[in-house]
């Protein structure tokens, strides 16, 4: 079955869980051993709609869920960390899942993805992580120097109780969406009105715009460098060649680790940016399932 087919056939069941006093949306799809997918920065489990199906096709119990903020979740006015999201997935995984699962995450998610393989590895069966983000926020060497500038300026103006609500409704207009896609995404032709639409409406909702801010100016939270000397389970590291958000030269510490670490894999995945998991989904569904089957 083709991945359009897999990806009609299968539309996601819309599922509810409550956290505390927060309605979190999540789905599940398929039979055998779990997965979760962890989405990244201003996304929803929608991004990963080219891979769900698919490897629920192939025998795994997919989970993915929208983080607290973001999708079809609630958006209260709280703070945003990388340890909230980390406690939401953990409580997550106790009432649906309790069994090792396997962590997949791009951007921020591959982070938190990391953040649960290194604290708690009786959660965990190993970890896949897609173009995996630095920290919370970028942290000045991870940009090149316009991105840089912009990144600074930008967080300082949407953070303002003066210009903040003005800046985000300027920002989360379609075309503006869709321009900002086509610097993270090599391919245009991947940046489709769907994926516009998906990051587009969860931004109409009433706290959005704190969320929004609270992310840009929260702590960074852990780094690679300190989570990974913790990893006891197999790792399997995604990097689209051509990300200007993470450049693949920040990956050089993964890139060490599986040439010293025979559970450790790192492949680089030419003519693709930020997501390759969306740009280029068959090349990274291809990636994951080889790797689920040697671990």
């Amino acid at each position: 079955m083709t991945l359009e087919q897999l990806t009609i056939n299968n539309s996601f069941e819309k599922l509810d869980w409550t956290w505390g006093e927060h309605q979190i949306r999540y789905t599940i799809m398929g039979e055998g051993k779990p997965l979760l997918l962890i989405h990244g920065f201003g996304a929803s489990l929608g991004h990963w709609k080219k891979n769900i199906p698919v490897l629920a096709d192939r025998g795994y119990r997919v989970f993915a869920l929208d983080l607290l903020g973001f999708g079809a979740s609630a958006k209260p006015a709280m703070d945003y960390t990388l340890e909230l999201w980390q406690e939401q997935i953990k409580d997550f995984w106790s009432v649906h899942i309790q069994e090792p699962t396997v962590f997949i995450g791009n951007s921020i998610g591959g982070l938190i993805s990391l953040m649960l393989m290194s604290n708690y590895p009786e959660m965990t069966a190993g970890g896949v992580i897609i173009n995996c983000a630095g920290g919370l926020n970028h942290r000045p060497d991870e940009l090149n120097l316009p991105l840089r500038l912009i990144m600074g300026g930008f967080t300082k103006l949407v953070s303002s109780p003066i210009t903040g609500k003005f800046i985000f409704n300027t920002i989360r207009q379609k075309q503006r969406i869709r321009n900002t896609l086509y610097q993270v995404y090599r391919d245009r032709a991947a940046v489709t009105d769907e994926l516009v639409e998906m990051l587009y409406t969860p931004s109409c909702d009433p706290g959005a715009q704190q969320v929004f801010a609270s992310v840009l100016t929260a702590p960074a939270g852990s780094t690679p460098q300190d989570l990974l000397p913790k990893r006891k389970h197999p790792l399997l590291v995604l990097w689209g060649a051509d990300d200007p958000w993470t450049p693949i030269k920040g990956a050089k510490i993964y890139q060490d680790l599986a040439a010293n670490n025979s559970d450790v894999e790192f492949y680089s995945i030419p003519n693709a940016g930020h997501c390759p998991h969306d740009e280029k989904p068959e090349v990274i569904n291809q990636y994951i399932g080889n790797w689920l089957s040697t671990i």
